[in-house]
């Protein structure tokens, strides 16, 4: 019997919060393991939803913040990415989401049909995802103390008795599966900025991934091992934390990672990782290697999801590594994200 040794929780000796402690990265890991979760207490695990059992009723739950600038961008606005976030962040816990509840931090000053707009897609996107928005609360700041709108959302899911999703579960040969291209928000949001002189027509994949775990779940069912939705910190940040968790290694085929070519091309020109950019309507799973074919067969099949891909696989070295070969024969370590090269993007 093997054992997994467990990574020490990163010291927090960071003097002020910074903007990088927000992007998703190993600044954010360092705050919420060395600072957050210590004073806190209770915090079992790092997932994207906590579990409670209610009775014989196993549920997630899970809460997020929205902050985006500009509120709104080709394919989606805060309010849509409110609900969506937070339904992703169930289904890829296996969870079933049911509902949610709204926070709205208005800032004075804002114009009605702003916040009109926000409250529309909100509800939209909630339609759109079975969820009902069952309450929430209402604030209002100063003029510019908030972008003009902030949302937090909470949301609770029912867990499906099929999931059992841990790192733990995860072992050598497994699949890595992403249900399409990686890096569409990330560049979407920055280029709605208008902050360089560059234009594309790329469009946020905002969306709910719930129509993508559950099609895997009945594909796989048990085979399932894990899943996240790739957002700050891109899909080398989520694989990097996988790694580190498991204590095995993840080998990606750069070329068969789905990318768009405006995507490409926008982060070849800003030198960034289209690995490192956030994503809002993508999940990766890690599904062993006998039901792989059939897990992707089952994506491709939902709505969206005809550019789903298994990009790689679990192996036992490195270690708590990241991998990506390329067709030219050149290998490359791929880390978490470093730094904040996209502030405000979801």
């Amino acid at each position: 019997m093997s054992t997994v040794l467990l990574p020490r929780r990163p010291a927090f000796a960071d003097t002020q919060i910074d903007m990088a402690h927000g992007a998703g990265g190993k600044a954010s890991r360092r705050l919420v393991e060395g600072l957050i979760v210590p004073l806190l207490g209770g915090v079992e695990s790092l997932n994207d939803a906590a579990y409670v059992s209610v009775g014989d009723v196993r549920i997630a739950i899970t809460t997020d913040s929205f902050v985006v600038r500009p509120l709104r961008f080709p394919g989606g606005s805060i309010g849509d990415l409110a609900v969506n976030g937070t339904v992703n962040d169930l289904a890829v816990s296996g969870a079933v989401p049911l509902a949610l509840v709204c926070s709205l931090i208005v800032e004075a000053g804002t114009p009605t049909e702003v916040v009109r707009a926000e409250l529309q897609a909100i509800g939209d996107a909630a339609r759109r995802a079975s969820v009902r928005v069952a309450g929430g609360d209402t604030k209002v700041v100063e003029h510019g103390k908030a972008d003009g709108l902030y949302i937090t959302t909470t949301g609770i899911g029912q867990v499906d008795p099929r999931a059992s999703l841990a790192a733990s579960n995860v072992r050598p040969g497994d699949q890595v599966i992403v249900s399409g291209p990686i890096g569409d928000h990330g560049i979407t949001v920055l280029l709605a900025r208008g902050d360089i002189d560059l234009s594309a027509p790329l469009r946020s994949d905002t969306r709910s991934v719930y129509p993508f775990a559950a099609a895997l779940l009945d594909a796989a069912g048990e085979d399932v091992k894990w899943m996240r939705d790739p957002t700050r910190g891109g899909l080398a940040t989520s694989l990097n934390e996988l790694a580190r968790d498991c204590g095995l290694g993840i080998v990606l085929d750069e070329d068969a990672v789905p990318v768009r070519d405006e995507v490409r091309g926008a982060c070849e020109l800003l030198g960034l990782d289209p690995l490192h950019i956030a994503n809002e309507g993508q999940l990766v799973a890690i599904v062993a290697g006998r039901s792989g074919e059939r897990a992707l067969e089952a994506m491709r099949a939902v709505t969206g999801g005809a550019e789903a891909a298994c990009i790689g696989r679990i192996e036992v070295a490195p270690a708590r590594t990241v991998l990506v070969t390329a067709s030219y024969g050149g290998t490359r370590v791929v880390d978490m994200l470093v730094g904040d090269p996209l502030p405000r993007i979801c």
